[in-house]
This record gives structure tokens, C-alpha cells and sequence, in this order.
């Protein structure tokens, strides 16, 4: 009897183990199974890395024949994180302030690398009278939206020079939330007396509002290495798709290495990609100005988004400033050795 009874034990407990070992083949199995991947961008010179990777057709490159690839384009980071937490895109770049405001209310994405530093200025009107940041005092300065990179950075610029932003006039400055499409129109009309804002439309408006330059991208926020565009991605995606995800930071930094080496081709690729979209010819010495105030980069500047973080919560668009998990730079390593 007794010698039964551990002969059914040891088969139980035999039967156990390949039952795990069954389920995790199976869980493997899931894993790497998508058949599309949806990607998600702006049609602005900051988000250049991902329309190179599109144009050059580095994802089709990395993914195969298996995988389809679907595209979105968005005008607002909002628009793009309410896309991301409601899984209609997996993966893509954006600003990264409203990658951490949406990230401390629902942590269900992560920041996995670097897209574009810098490319982000502060023009004002040429007959505004504004010579300086303490001169924007009393006045309206147009930002994408409320709780952008630009907004943001705008707040940090004007912290050096001891002043407050406000979108309701409770601050030394007024905010305005306005299409940068649209922002010239409304510098030329005198409606507005600045504009915080990324490229090309910094340049546009330049050209096209009768503006100048304030502060320039090596002058603005945090400067030329301030971290303007990441690669953001749901993490259920990453953590299923571990191998798709690395294959899809592999496309972005081949985007990042071909426009460092070819600006003037990668310049190109903007142009005609903007107009198969739009319809509209961007001007070529407007976007070439523009292209010169970004750095293409798969880094991320950690200690810069913890900063943007607190002028958030400081803002009251975030209840906190603890982002910790955002950042998750292991597939990039990974995919950089391989």
C-alpha cells in the first residue's frame, strides 16, 4: 500500500511539473504573435525620426512579411496618449510631458527611448516690443495645448525670470491653447504676443506672423538637449512583444543614424511625407531652417522629464510628480547590442 502511494505521489507530482512546463510553452507561444502593429506620430519635424522610419521603410525592414504596419497621425500629445490608453496604437512618439501626465493617472504605457532633443523655441511679435522673457509680462503667449512639452517648457523659461503662466489670467503671463497651423494668422492680427511652440512652425510663424526669435531651441526651456520626442509604447505590448518591440527600436535608430548622416535626403522625406498626407507643399528653406534647431537621438534625459514633472504638478495638470517605471530603457539596450 505504502509503496502505492508514493508511486502516486511521484506521478502526481511528475504530471504537475509537465503541466507547467506545457503552459509555458504556451505562454511563450503568444508571445511575438501580433500580425500588426499600429504606429502612431505627428506630421511635425520633431516626430522626423518616425516619418524617415515609415519613408525609408525600416519597420517593414525589421517586422517582415508577417506583420502589417497601420499608421496614425495626431496634432495634439492628448489626442496621441488617449490613442495609446484605449489600445488604438501600440507604439509611436510624442512629447514627453504628455506622456508623464497621462502616465501618473493611468501607468499603463512606458517611455522605451529617445526620439528628437531640442527643436522647440519661443518667437514673439516684431512690433510686440518684447525684448526679453521679463517682457512678456502682462502679455499672451500661444501654446499646442495645455500641458504640451511647449507649455511646459514655456513655464520653465519663465520660472528663470521670475514669472508665472496662467490659462485663466492668474498669472503674470496669459497661456492660450492654439493650433501651431494656425498661430501665424493670429501673431500677424496682433491677437497674440508670443509663441512657444516646436518645428517647423516656429520658422513658419517667423516667416509667415511677422515675428522673430526670443529664445532659440539652445536657449528655450532646457535647451538643446532637452528631451522633446520619445518612443512610447503600451506595455502590454512591449511585454508580449518583447522581440517586435526591440525590432521596432531598431527601425527608429536606423531613422535617427540615416538623418544624422543625410539631413538633406532626410529633409526630403519630411517634405514629400507631409504632402502625401496634407496635400500642402511645405516650404524647403523654411523646414531646412527648422531642421537645424533638432538633434535626431535615441537618448533620453531622465532628469529633465522628472523636472517637467514637477512644473506639472505645479500647474495642477498632475496630482503628482513620482513617474517612477515611466522610463524603461532595457529593450533599447537590448536592441543596441544585437
Amino acid at each position: 500500500m505504502k509503496k502505492n502511494l508514493i508511486f502516486l505521489s511521484i506521478l502526481t507530482i511528475l504530471i504537475a511539473v509537465l503541466a507547467a512546463c506545457g503552459g509555458g510553452e504556451e505562454e511563450n507561444s503568444e508571445k511575438d504573435s501580433v500580425t500588426e502593429v499600429h504606429i502612431g506620430y505627428f506630421p511635425n519635424m520633431t516626430h522626423i525620426s518616425s516619418i524617415v522610419a515609415l519613408e525609408k521603410g525600416y519597420f517593414d525592414e525589421q517586422f517582415g512579411d508577417d506583420i502589417q504596419i497601420a499608421t496614425s497621425t495626431f496634432n495634439d500629445g492628448s489626442a496621441f496618449m488617449e490613442a495609446m490608453s484605449t489600445n488604438s496604437i501600440d507604439i509611436g512618439t510624442v512629447g514627453p510631458t504628455p506622456a508623464l501626465n497621462t502616465y501618473v493617472k493611468n501607468p499603463e504605457h512606458e517611455i522605451i527611448a529617445g526620439a528628437v532633443n531640442g527643436g522647440a523655441v519661443l518667437v514673439v511679435g516684431n512690433d510686440s516690443g518684447i525684448n526679453s522673457v521679463e517682457d512678456l509680462k502682462g502679455k499672451k503667449v500661444a501654446v499646442p495645448t495645455f500641458g504640451s512639452t511647449q507649455d511646459v517648457g514655456l513655464m520653465k523659461s519663465l520660472q528663470e525670470a521670475n514669472l508665472t503662466a496662467s490659462s485663466t489670467g492668474n498669472g503674470d503671463v496669459t497661456t492660450i491653447k492654439q493650433a501651431p497651423a494656425d498661430t501665424a494668422a493670429l501673431m500677424l492680427k496682433g491677437e497674440i504676443d508670443a509663441a512657444a511652440t516646436q518645428e517647423p512652425w516656429g520658422v513658419n510663424i517667423e516667416t509667415n506672423g511677422n515675428a522673430k526669435l526670443l529664445l532659440d531651441a539652445s536657449e528655450f526651456a532646457w535647451g538643446s538637449e532637452s528631451t522633446n520626442t520619445v518612443v512610447t509604447a503600451r506595455k502590454s505590448f512591449t511585454s508580449n512583444n518583447p522581440e517586435i518591440t526591440k525590432k521596432a527600436l531598431k527601425a527608429y535608430t536606423q531613422a535617427v543614424d540615416f538623418i544624422n548622416e543625410n539631413p538633406e535626403e532626410a529633409i526630403q522625406l519630411f517634405l514629400d511625407h507631409v504632402k502625401g498626407l496634407t496635400g500642402k507643399e511645405l516650404s524647403k528653406d523654411e523646414v531646412t531652417k527648422a531642421f537645424a534647431r533638432l538633434s535626431p537621438t535615441t537618448d533620453v534625459k531622465e532628469d529633465i522629464l522628472k523636472e517637467m514633472a514637477t512644473i506639472s504638478k505645479d500647474a495642477g495638470y498632475i496630482s503628482t510628480d513620482n513617474i517612477e517605471g515611466l522610463v524603461n530603457l532595457s529593450y533599447l539596450e537590448d536592441a543596441l547590442k544585437e
